[in-house]
């Protein structure tokens, strides 16, 4: 793909313009599959409970997103599910101080690369991982809805919030037009 020019392409970001994706923090992520199908598994619901019953695929895709932290030692996860055809989760980016407790600068700009240790390296990484493994097994290409949605979480009742919508997703996916 040839790189972003603005007279062509009359793109926005979705992004929160001037914000460091890299600073400490909380923020909910959500990723979605290209065409809203449902590659990763389905919703069973007996007993008015509804469970999620992950393929081969959602249970790769779980596997990646426990991996973060492995490979992005500043992140650590909190409340996380993977749903039928979109992923949810909390994600806190961690200072990480480098030689004499100085952190790197990082330079923002409306048209720069990923940051290394921020949001969008992060995610970028699990949508490669769970992409490279499709791309083994199946006879699928794209897997991922270009970008991603996040919510910079500011407030403890916002957290709260968010984790409850994360731990019900499950139980709402019937009564979800965008989802189901």
């Amino acid at each position: 793909m040839d790189n972003y020019n603005p007279n062509i392409h009359h793109r926005k970001s979705i992004r929160l313009q001037g914000y460091d994706y890299s600073k400490s923090g909380l923020y909910f992520i959500t990723i979605c599959v290209q065409d809203r199908k449902c590659l990763f598994g389905n919703i069973v619901q007996e007993n008015n409970v509804a469970q999620i019953i992950l393929n081969d695929a959602g249970k790769i895709a779980e596997k990646c997103w426990l991996e973060i932290p492995e490979h992005f030692p500043n992140a650590v996860l909190h409340e996380h599910i993977i749903m039928p055809n979109h992923v949810h989760g909390i994600i806190e980016l961690v200072k990480k101080v480098g030689v004499q407790n100085f952190e790197p600068l990082h330079q923002i700009n409306k048209f720069q690369k990923i940051i290394p240790q921020s949001i969008g390296s992060i995610v970028r990484g699990y949508k490669i991982g769970v992409t490279k493994w499709f791309r083994s097994n199946t006879d699928i290409e794209f897997v991922w809805q270009r970008n991603y949605y996040e919510n910079i979480i500011r407030t403890e009742k916002s957290c709260q919030r968010l984790r409850e919508y994360i731990l019900k997703n499950a139980k709402n996916w019937f009564e979800d037009d965008f989802f189901s």
